[in-house]
């Protein structure tokens, strides 16, 4: 913090100056000092944490009683709700590239469905992803993933979006907003008991 005399040849200054200085006063005095603008990280593992956070979230109040119980005991040991306990779980889970559990302990144990049919459409700076389950469904969401050159291989750094498998509709994600490039996708369902399943098809789209 860099104090002032008589700040813009003025007897006081306020205010952002050509985005890069801020006029201020502090306990009655004068001063200047960079212009710090919050940080909002987009990396790869940072767009898939927000995304399975927000997924989880929202998850939460629909999951049955019985699903719901499963968390006591954790959310005991660690002296909080079953809510956080189910979502700091979940989250640890993600970061070693697992997917979520309606329950604790995860079973892990059902198989996997075959691979849901993904395509694109493609907007203003924005591509629509659209994404068919198979005949009967076991996956409780779908994953997807983003990247700019083919063969797309799913891991934690490309993760971008998270979306509820209803079971029998096609579901569709907006990825927006989008620089000009070529965008990959392929998509990956998850048991309700923390399994992968197989990738879909790859699809691309180009914003210009």
């Amino acid at each position: 913090m860099v104090k002032v005399e008589g700040p813009m040849m003025s007897l006081g200054a306020s205010g952002k100056l050509g985005g890069a200085l801020v006029f201020s006063k502090w306990k009655g005095r004068p001063y200047v000092r960079t212009l710090v603008r919050p940080a909002n990280p987009k990396s790869g593992g940072q767009v898939g944490v927000r995304a399975m956070f927000k997924f989880l979230s929202q998850k939460w109040a629909g999951l049955t009683a019985g699903n719901k119980a499963t968390w006591e005991d954790y959310a005991d040991q660690l002296v909080v709700s079953p809510f956080n306990a189910f979502m700091g779980r979940n989250q640890f889970r993600y970061r070693d590239f697992t997917p979520p559990t309606k329950e604790d302990p995860a079973a892990e144990v059902e198989v996997a469905d075959a691979p849901c049919v993904l395509v694109t459409t493609l907007g203003i700076r924005s591509i629509s992803i659209e994404l068919t389950p198979a005949a009967w469904v076991l996956d409780w969401g779908f994953a997807i993933f983003r990247d700019t050159a083919p063969a797309v291989t799913a891991s934690f750094d490309n993760l971008i979006g998270i979306v509820l498998n209803d079971g029998a509709n096609a579901v569709t994600w907006l990825d927006t907003p989008l620089e000009p490039n070529d965008y990959h996708y392929i998509a990956k369902g998850f048991s309700n008991d923390g399994v992968w399943g197989g990738d879909s098809n790859e699809d691309t789209e180009t914003v210009v």
